[in-house]
């Protein structure tokens, strides 16, 4: 009989449309919850499960502590037994920190410090000699040895390469009783009011004292080297008297020819993060704003007088223009003259400044006499702006000139010279996070080989956990990840794998994981391994569910929850609940697809394209290597790869910024290529990608879609609202006259708690419908404009179907599978994959040319296969009109209905980059090259 703590029961589950439901996940499984988008998997899994987890934990805390953290909300469930602690790991979590990387994400990194600042070999940056420590028995055992017999000087070094007349520090010495001092290589009697040029650098060092090096027992000696080292922070010099050459001994880290010392290493000093380890040029950045001068001077055929400098725009009687004036009739030329006739070093003065003032003559300010001012330079003008202006105009303005451009003090490296200076078997902390995860494994088995006895001993326990924390990265498929790459540039899919790895490195037991699609972005060949990584966590001791449409993971969990019939608010129920082998012989949407019974139908023939084509000539961002890439016209196209292998590099960082440029001026860079020919055929780019449709809750479907402005026409024009005088902006929620004032439009109001979060209450005034009472006495079909917003798209496709204006944008919707949504849900509620959708219907609404070039990167992310049907009758009825589609995918199910592939790889990382094989499925398949083609051979079965 099955005990009662075996299972984790959630009776009466009523969130968001979750319709009362029951439902028993057994303990210590792998659990996928399935079902359409919007039938109310998310929840079930986190805000009800986890949500209810997380709840209970804050209610362990004391009075106090939970004053802190804010009371967190009962979600709306009868009753939950069987909750172990749970840890959620989501895809919206990715930090957009420019300081988080992978490194410093798994701790790696962290790790990486510790050895280094342990184990590390310094070397000198001046010299590149190996640094040395010496203790003062060292030295005095090194003076016996070089000098006995010898007379000599013991000096203490007060000053290193410093400007200063420095009086207060010889007269501080001189009352200690010192009288002779060195400076700049010159013995000198330490007098009274001493001092030196505070203009020029300078090297002083006391001398403690002058003896001839006699037998080793000599206490005299003995004192002297303490004291020196005392007075010269374990660092001093011994000099011969007779030949005046001088030597370093240093307790710490020294250069022996240069005598330079390092700090003692401790892990801070090899953190980007930390002002001891960072570059002090771009502050740990690894890169720094420059002013690009191509943006400054676009077009060097026009002169200064008609705005050939873009900053200072077109000739206006000001002090900047008499200036730059001045300097060319210096040089026997006008504002008029072309500038790239202008001679390099007068074109240097007037960006970069004048070192001597510059005179503007009398006749030009109407003054009696000639005006000497100082001049900076046009460079150093948009410096200050962009220092000094902190207004959003005036940022925006400064960056426009900008490029974004490696640091050239730490060449990108982010730490400074000193904390570069430490290596391990000829590598520095920099170099090592440079490389892909599977490159670093390799090196740290061959760097543990050529260790010192001494330095596996110390390093044994750290290189260690480093392995443990590779292998882990390497189990859910990131091994051409590196971990200087930046967080914010991981995909979802990569950011919630990373933490994956570092929960299953934790090896905690009893654990309740939720995860929310971690097979996004993933390549069919890593699957496996993402599969096997959560087997893991099962097996070690913890309840795994995961909300997933992933083929491969529902047949391989241990039960499975498929929510539904449908979406929105005719969905919400448990459909099926149990193992996937009995799943299989149950009738459920998610079932059919899985044996068989329903498919996704290949075409029977594929599009020939209109004959045009737009070709890529030698892009090299990141780990292209140097492709040559031809995109042909009128098709659907897929652009395949395993994770890493460019095909983001490719289209988002190569192609769409190329075109934005071409069409919409956009300021993003593209990453580096040679030529693109093609471009004329096409009219314009549309990038449907995954990011919010607006930052606030005022932004929502119906203001995105812009049916909104025709609804609120269709108001204004009702009898009542003529009556009373309406216009539109009475109907806007954004608009003082018809919102209600109390909220502000906003529906709810938020309650300030000073420490603690920020509560939302409905507004006592309206209850939530944003409207003033006047407002919504217009009705149309008696319905008011609050009504309507609160409706779903399907029930706005019935209520609208006599107003063809409005029908058109909300059945686009309604098309691409969002019927479930409401026109007024906050945006900020959708998933990346419904907002990518309302993109993609926005853009059906609009007359196209059947010229236009659209762009999607992974749009099945959060799709049921049924959803991932009807998006790609849309994108096929897009490529009937003439337009070409570019998908970026791993889901088979569109892979095999593209027209055309372009498959990169053969790997990720390093090993990938190239265009591994491009044709129709059929030809892929048929070829045999790389990874893809053997999964599409499988799924046409060819």
């Amino acid at each position: 009989m099955e005990r009662e703590d075996e299972k984790i029961n959630v009776w009466g589950a009523r969130v968001h449309n979750l319709k009362n439901i029951d439902v028993e996940i057994p303990r210590n499984s792998l659990t996928v919850i399935t079902g359409l988008s919007g039938s109310g998997k998310s929840s079930l899994a986190f805000d009800t499960i986890f949500a209810e987890g997380q709840r209970r934990y804050i209610e362990t805390f004391s009075a106090y502590a939970r004053n802190f953290l804010g009371g967190l909300e009962r979600p709306d469930v009868d009753k939950i037994t069987g909750l172990s602690p749970v840890i959620s790991i989501e895809q919206k979590t990715t930090n957009k920190n420019p300081r988080s990387t992978v490194g410093t994400t798994t701790e790696i990194y962290d790790y990486l410090r510790l050895l280094y600042a342990r184990t590390g070999t310094a070397y000198s940056y001046a010299t590149g000699e190996k640094m040395v420590r010496y203790t003062e028995e060292d030295v005095l055992d090194m003076i016996h040895s070089q000098y006995t017999g010898k007379r000599i000087y013991i000096l203490s070094p007060l000053v290193r390469n410093r400007k200063g007349h420095y009086r207060e520090l010889f007269e501080s010495m001189r009352r200690k009783g010192y009288l002779y001092c060195r400076v700049d290589g010159e013995i000198k009697d330490m007098e009274r009011g001493m001092k030196v040029d505070r203009y020029k650098n300078h090297n002083i060092e006391v001398v403690i004292d002058k003896l001839q090096v006699q037998d080793k027992d000599d206490a005299r000696l003995k004192k002297s080297v303490s004291i020196a080292m005392k007075q010269g922070d374990g660092l001093l010099m011994i000099m011969d008297k007779d030949t005046n050459e001088a030597k370093y001994y240093s307790k710490r880290l020294m250069c022996p020819t240069t005598g330079m010392a390092y700090g003692d290493p401790a892990p801070n000093k090899f953190s980007f993060n930390s002002p001891e380890g960072a570059c002090q040029r771009c502050k740990g950045l690894g890169v720094i704003n420059e002013i690009d001068l191509d943006k400054v001077i676009p077009d060097n055929g026009q002169s200064i007088y008609e705005g050939g400098i873009v900053p200072l725009g077109k000739y206006k009687n000001q002090m900047i223009f008499w200036q730059i004036d001045s300097i060319l009739q210096d040089n026997e030329l006008t504002l008029k003259t072309p500038i790239k006739d202008i001679p390099e070093d007068v074109l240097n003065e007037i960006l970069y400044g004048r070192l001597e003032n510059v005179r503007i003559k009398k006749e030009v300010i109407h003054t009696s006499s000639d005006y000497f001012v100082e001049f900076d330079g046009v460079v150093k003008y948009l410096h200050s702006v962009i220092e000094n202006d902190d207004s959003a105009g005036g940022q925006k303005w400064a960056g426009q000139f900008l490029a974004v451009c490696r640091c050239p003090e730490c060449h990108g490296q982010r730490l400074n010279r000193e904390s570069l200076s430490y290596r391990i078997w000829n590598k520095n902390i920099s170099e090592l996070a440079a490389m892909d995860i599977s490159e670093l494994k390799e090196w740290l088995v061959e760097a543990e080989q050529h260790l010192e006895a001494k330095q596996l001993k110390i390093g044994h326990e750290i290189l260690r956990e480093i392995r443990k924390r590779i292998d882990f990265i390497l189990e859910v498929g990131l091994d051409y990840l590196a971990l200087d790459r930046q967080s914010a540039t991981l995909s979802g899919g990569e950011s919630q794998r990373i933490r994956l790895a570092t929960q299953i490195g934790s090896q905690l037991v009893n654990v309740l994981y939720i995860l929310d699609e971690p097979s996004i972005g993933l390549h069919q060949r890593d699957n496996e391994r993402l599969i096997k990584s959560l087997k893991e966590l099962r097996d070690i001791g913890n309840t795994v569910i995961v909300v997933e449409h992933d083929k491969d993971m529902m047949l391989n969990a241990d039960y499975i929850v498929d929510i539904g019939p449908k979406a929105g608010r005719k969905g919400g129920q448990v459909v099926f609940q149990g193992t996937p082998q009995k799943m299989l012989s149950h009738d459920t949407l998610t079932s059919r697809y899985l044996n068989g019974t329903m498919k996704i139908e290949v075409p029977e023939e594929r599009r020939k394209g209109n004959g045009k084509s737009l070709t890529i000539h030698g892009a090299s961002g990141n780990n292209l290597k140097n492709v040559d890439v031809e995109f042909p016209l009128g098709m659907l196209i897929a652009v395949t790869g395993v994770s890493g292998s460019g095909k983001s590099t490719l289209i988002n960082e190569t192609l769409q910024p190329i075109l934005s440029r071409h069409f919409y001026r956009s300021l993003k860079e593209p990453m580096p290529y040679k030529d693109i020919e093609g471009i004329e055929n096409i009219d314009k780019v549309v990038n449907v990608d995954q990011s919010p449709l607006g930052r606030t809750p005022r932004s929502n479907p119906a203001t995105y879609t812009g049916v909104f402005s025709d609804i609120r026409s269709l108001f204004v024009n009702l009898p009542e609202a003529k009556m009373r005088g309406y216009k539109p902006g009475r109907f806007s929620f954004n608009v003082k006259g018809g919102r209600c004032e109390a909220c502000g439009g906003n529906g709810y109001r938020t309650i300030e708690m000073n420490f603690l979060p920020d509560v939302m209450v409905p507004c006592e005034v309206c209850h939530g419908k944003r409207y003033n009472r006047e407002t919504l006495e217009v009705r149309y079909k008696g319905k008011s404009i609050a009504d309507i917003l609160d409706m779903t798209i399907n029930q706005a496709v019935e209520f609208f179907e006599n107003v063809p204006d409005i029908l058109r944008k909300i059945k686009t919707i309604q098309d691409v599978g969002l019927g479930y949504i409401k026109l007024g849900q906050p945006s900020t509620t959708l998933s990346g994959g419904e907002s990518q959708r309302v993109k993609l219907a926005t853009e059906l609404s609009k007359r196209d040319t059947g010229k236009t070039l659209y762009i999607l990167d992974e749009p099945t992310t959060g799709l049921h296969f049924e959803d991932i049907r009807i998006l790609m009758d849309v994108l096929q009825r897009l490529v009937n009109r003439g337009n070409t589609v570019i998908v970026i995918e791993h889901n088979l199910d569109v892979i095999k209905l593209a027209d055309h592939i372009i498959d990169m790889g053969p790997e990720g990382g390093r090993k990938g980059g190239t265009v591994v094989d491009t044709g129709t499925p059929e030809e892929v398949a048929r070829n045999g090259k790389g990874y893809t083609s053997k999964f599409i051979k499988e799924e046409l079965g060819i």
